[in-house]
């Protein structure tokens, strides 16, 4: 039997491996990704030991849901985790089925999103997930999203996701976001148990520190996160400038000290993606650092970097120079 890596368990009793699988690449994110390449990548995660697995329908309109599937089918349901989630409702378009999808990935635009937080909305999501994924239930479901949503994610969406919870057709309910303020919100406000924050628990980016993390630990509300390289900055060894940050060109200020942070990993022997990586892991409420994969090689060198031995002197330095605070 393959050993899984490292785990952590939601207050539902729900195991996610320190590494989780992010399968929004599946969905041809930005390029195409074959069927041969997803499968791969899949199947070397399993090797690896990874047991956590996150998808979305939003995701190349449910090619990665669908592939996710498929990579998976032969595998024991109860051996892994499974994520996914609702507020992006897919529908039939069949006036736009001769162009590519706009929102990012290279697909036919056969299907549209629509938002849709109401209960039905999330019923019928969580339905064609399902038959999408080929499983009969989600270990954790997100409301994605639900920036420009919140009243009604907050009641009826929330309250449909607790109906499914009861049902068993879901274990874990949460919402998955950009930012850390809504999400502390739900913690505060509603019955979630997990929370997926992308892009605001970084070393470049620490701000869910102020206000998520805090509210989570004391609620026992798991975070997961995502986002760790913000969007492309810390993923290299070297700073290029010319990286993303956030989505966007990277400020010179945010340049400059993403190039402190990696002088400092260099001084101690250690990849600025691998601290990427390890560092939301120091905070007792994350359950799971997620992050994209899509071919074989992408897999094994993340889990290296995962692997990969940090001296606590390189925290403590970070922290000192007021480069990242230590979660620890």
């Amino acid at each position: 039997m393959t050993p899984t890596l490292p785990t952590r368990t939601l207050r539902t009793g729900t195991d996610l491996t320190e590494l989780g699988f992010g399968a929004a690449q599946l969905g041809n994110l930005f390029r195409e990704t074959t069927d041969e390449e997803a499968q791969g990548a899949v199947g070397a995660a399993w090797e690896e030991g990874l047991r956590y697995f996150d998808t979305a329908p939003h995701y190349g309109l449910g090619l990665s849901e669908r592939r996710l599937g498929r990579a998976l089918g032969e595998t024991p349901r109860a051996g892994f985790a499974l994520s996914s989630k609702v507020g992006r409702l897919l529908v039939d378009s069949p006036e736009t089925a001769d162009r590519l999808d706009d929102d990012g990935f290279v697909v036919p635009a056969a299907t549209r999103r629509v938002w849709d937080f109401g209960r039905d909305g999330i019923l019928r999501s969580v339905e064609q997930s399902l038959t999408r994924l080929g499983t009969d239930r989600l270990d954790m479901a997100y409301l994605h999203d639900p920036d420009d949503h919140w009243a009604a994610a907050s009641t009826t969406g929330v309250d449909a996701l607790v109906e499914l919870r009861e049902q068993g057709v879901v274990g874990a309910i949460g919402a998955g976001m950009n930012q850390s303020a809504m999400l502390a919100e739900f913690v505060r406000r509603t019955d979630v148990d997990v929370v997926m924050v992308a892009g605001r628990f970084t070393l470049l980016d620490p701000s869910a520190l102020d206000d998520l993390l805090p509210l989570a630990a004391e609620r026992g509300v798991g975070v997961v996160a995502a986002a760790v390289y913000n969007s492309g900055l810390l993923s290299s060894e070297t700073i290029d400038p010319a990286a993303h940050f956030d989505y966007g060109s990277a400020p010179a200020k945010v340049v400059e000290r993403a190039r402190r942070i990696a002088d400092a990993c260099r001084d101690h022997g250690v990849s600025l993606p691998a601290a990427a990586i390890q560092y939301p892991l120091r905070h007792p409420a994350v359950v799971s650092v997620v992050t994209g994969m899509r071919t074989e090689d992408h897999v094994r060198s993340t889990v290296e970097r995962y692997r990969a031995d940090i001296p606590e002197a390189l925290w403590e330095e970070l922290d000192a120079a007021g480069l990242a605070p230590d979660p620890a």
